[in-house]
């Protein structure tokens, strides 16, 4: 079996990545493209993720009727405890009349049954990076096929992961409002591992690595959307922030334990709202209050009962925070969880150290910032420059 050779070192461990269900879906897709255009067994699929590598997957088994084929990948997940790991995932690709490449989802892919998510209601789970991989594999596998490929007729590509039924009780789908099964998911192609006691090391490392050139104001970004959106909105200098994932409390005390003069949090609504609530570790394996907090603080402003319950309900911090546009309490709320989110920042991070936030959403924009934050704005602006 071919397993991805590729390692990151998190801490002090080496640990192995793995491929997204993205990737399986797409590998899967090419060898019974292959199969069913230009007959051909393939053993080992290579293609190219999103991460701008070649991978190679292996072909565990293979179907051929005539109008359809279908093979399929065993997901490897490297040394990420991912529940999918070991799951088998099922392409099959058959011609059909509609011009296009047609994704759908079978047995043990989850279904979306609430607004707000990566894809329409009705659709299946298989996100926008997945289905954009499949196609091109389908797409790759046709220009080898010359003169048979009819351009009148279209392909129809069915992921399935039999396991997923199963698996997707042990996720957090059923609750988002995806129903059924797991989705298929991956922005980069690779899984990259998650250890937490390896992850923490690593932050400490890159604070005591910050310390040691100097730096005493600390960037930090819980993931890539605060990052991007620090860079290519807000016009901060990231070459020294700090990505602490889910870990905002050990890392704010790892920042008091170390003397940095202070730190400015850029972080995602969907994981401050958690730290507001006071989770300071806000993986969804360990928190969640996330829709509970915005109903909590929506009682408080005034809303009705009617609009705590469908809060409770919604699919996405996004989609909460759509209801409370509607409503005209997105303002009045917001300043209520700033002022939550920073006492409880600044619980954490005790009186040496000065602490500030600013918290936004990709769908809103800013969503609001603490009373001091524009102060050190003005700090990590990459030109250099006051505003």
């Amino acid at each position: 079996m071919h397993k991805l050779d590729k390692y990151i070192t998190v801490g002090a461990k080496r640990m192995r990545c793995g491929y997204t269900t993205g990737t399986c879906a797409a590998a899967a897709t090419r060898a019974a493209a292959e199969l069913l255009f230009n007959a051909q067994h393939i053993p080992l699929v290579r293609i190219n993720v999103p991460a701008g590598i070649e991978v190679d997957v292996d072909i565990e088994s293979y179907d051929h009727a005539g109008d359809f084929a279908e093979c399929s990948v065993r997901k490897d997940s490297g040394d990420d405890p991912d529940v999918t790991d070991g799951a088998f995932v099922f392409a099959r690709v058959e011609r059909v009349d509609a011009p296009g490449v047609h994704i759908e989802g079978g047995i043990g892919v989850g279904r979306v049954t609430r607004e707000g998510l990566d894809q329409p209601v009705g659709n299946a789970a298989i996100n926008s990076v997945p289905r954009k991989m499949i196609a091109e594999q389908v797409e790759e596998a046709l220009k080898a096929c010359g003169d048979a490929h009819d351009d009148s007729r279209g392909v129809l590509v069915t992921i399935s992961i039999p396991a997923g039924v199963e698996l997707a009780k042990k996720t957090f789908n059923p609750r988002l409002g995806i129903e059924g099964g797991i989705s298929v998911l991956g922005t980069s192609g690779i899984v990259r591992p998650m250890s937490e006691e390896a992850l923490i090391a690593s932050i400490e490392l890159e604070c005591s690595m910050l310390y040691a050139r100097g730096v005493r104001d600390v960037l930090v970004c819980p993931g890539n959307y605060g990052r991007d959106y620090a860079r290519d909105v807000l016009g901060l200098d990231i070459e020294d922030c700090v990505q602490c994932s889910n870990y905002i409390g050990a890392t704010l005390d790892c920042i008091v334990a170390m003397g940095f003069t202070s730190v400015l949090i850029v972080g995602h609504i969907g994981k401050m709202v958690k730290v507001a609530s006071g989770a300071m570790n806000t993986h969804s394996r360990v928190s969640d209050a996330r829709l509970e907090t915005f109903a909590a603080h929506a009682a408080v402003c005034g809303a009705s009962s009617e609009l705590a319950a469908r809060l409770l309900e919604s699919a996405t911090t996004d989609a909460a925070l759509d209801l409370l546009d509607e409503a005209d309490l997105l303002e009045p709320v917001m300043a209520s969880v700033m002022e939550k989110l920073e006492l409880r920042l600044r619980h954490r991070a005790g009186e040496d150290v000065r602490i500030e936030a600013l918290v936004f959403s990709n769908v809103h924009g800013m969503l609001g910032v603490t009373d001091g934050a524009g102060e050190l704005l003005n700090l990590h602006r990459a030109d250099g420059t006051d505003e």
